[in-house]
């Protein structure tokens, strides 16, 4: 048995970014790395294997990016604190001066009849299965999706580029109701339904039916639809099991429960990624946020922490962003139910937009942007904006406001560059457009 100055657990996004930064910024040369896949998916890029890309081999993870870190394919099946050591699925034992667990998460079930029949998956990060996934997708004409959340919206989307007659299974109002407003949300259901995807909202499945291969699936409300696959993406679950075995403490929402620093119950052993509890930016409380944008930025955070506590992390804002077709929409922080759940008294700010200038410039289209912002004290909460794909990056700005508690004043002068290809005019740029929409709402109340 030998002994290893870190070792990571896990080697998808969190894992891998917490082996680049210890060589990058601490120069540790003794990393080991124990991921239990031969090869990793780029877990944001599985649904568009099934259209966009063709093929699962055009997902995978390069272990290029984990530089000198050593790369050991096998399972950590227990962790001893006391001694500090890890036990492999083989036996071996090895030891660790620091541990990061990056165990990533597993897919709800669904706990309906027929959910073992074959042809019904679900969106795991495992190369096999995904090619077994493929090889059914490829042959099907019915598919059905389960789930109404951004991986939901996207397999519906990118199955449809197969030809293939596609269904979405919402039990919501809306599909992606749990992170946009309603506006974004019957924006991505038209955009669906214009490309001839199926969309069944307010709705669940009672069953899954057919002898041994799936044949159709049978709705709450009675109706019976026809299907030659399943895909369900109904959500995840934080993968603790080997941190609960070991007496690490487990959060509210089933997170392995981490301070400030991404530290866990034990100095030692941090956590980050879909595993690690997530907090709130807004007020401290647990969430269930799930991204691989989260974990990388947590894994930084755990790594600069190894051993001397510096960079803290103030909790999760939440970015989301998802496109269909040639419209795409984007969201980062609170939305207005949500604002007003916590106890704001919001003010909405919007502006509307081309996105080059003038509005003649070639393949221009107009993008709006809709910011909420606290009334008392004028900080931005949240924002979301639709338009073309450029939108993903207008979310991670609205974010870098949020972090820095910018207010409506703030943002109404913020300094921003413009040109006739690249952004809206000056004079109707979306995001000081926005705030000052707002500062007149709150300014003209007074």
């Amino acid at each position: 048995m030998g002994k290893r100055e870190l070792i990571i657990v896990g080697g998808s996004a969190g894992g891998v970014q917490a082996a680049i930064c210890a060589q990058k910024h601490h120069g540790l040369k003794d990393i080991l790395v124990i991921r239990q896949e031969e090869k990793v998916m780029v877990p944001c890029g599985i649904p568009y294997i099934y259209g966009t890309l063709g093929t699962v081999e055009m997902n995978i993870m390069p272990d290029k990016l984990l530089g000198e870190a050593e790369l050991r394919v096998g399972e950590v099946v227990s962790i001893d604190r006391n001694a500090k050591t890890v036990t492999l699925n083989d036996g071996e034992a090895v030891g660790y001066n620091k541990l990061i667990l990056a165990t990533g998460s597993n897919p709800v079930m669904l706990p309906v009849p027929g959910i073992d029949k074959k042809n019904v998956f679900f969106v795991r990060k495992d190369t096999d299965y995904l090619r077994e996934l493929s090889d059914a997708v490829e042959n099907a004409r019915h598919i059905l999706v389960i789930g109404g959340g951004f991986i939901g919206v996207e397999f519906a989307d990118e199955c449809r580029k197969r030809g293939c007659e596609v269904t979405l299974v919402e039990i919501l109002e809306h599909c992606l109701q749990l992170v946009c407003i309603e506006e974004l949300c019957i924006r991505v259901e038209d955009m669906l339904k214009e490309r001839g995807v199926n969309v069944v909202t307010k709705n669940a499945v009672k069953s899954i039916g057919g002898n041994d291969k799936v044949e159709f699936v049978e709705l709450e409300s009675g109706e019976r639809i026809k299907c030659d696959v399943v895909i369900i993406g109904i959500g995840t679950v934080a993968n603790t099991k080997l941190a609960e075995d070991a007496g690490l403490e487990i959060g509210p929402t089933k997170g392995i429960k981490v301070d400030e620093f991404q530290r866990t119950t034990e100095p030692d052993i941090f956590a980050v990624g879909d595993c690690a509890e997530k907090y709130s930016f807004f007020n401290g409380q647990p969430v269930p946020v799930r991204l691989a944008s989260v974990a990388t930025r947590e894994a930084k955070i755990a790594v600069a922490n190894l051993y001397t506590a510096k960079w803290r992390n103030v909790g999760s804002i939440g970015v989301f962003s998802t496109v269909v077709g040639d419209t795409a929409v984007a969201m980062a922080g609170l939305g207005d139910t949500c604002a007003v759940k916590m106890g704001y008294d919001v003010v909405i700010g919007e502006a509307e937009a081309m996105t080059k200038h003038p509005g003649t410039m070639p393949d221009t289209k107009p993008m709006k942007l809709r910011l909420i912002f606290d009334r008392q004290s004028g900080r931005l909460l949240g924002g979301c904006a639709c338009c073309i794909r450029s939108v993903g990056e207008v979310a991670n700005l609205v974010a870098a406001c949020i972090v820095n508690s910018m207010t409506i004043e703030q943002i109404a002068i913020f300094p921003m560059g413009t040109h006739p290809w690249l952004t809206a005019s000056p004079l109707s740029y979306q995001l000081t457009e926005a705030a000052s929409d707002a500062l007149h709402k709150v300014t003209f109340r007074h």
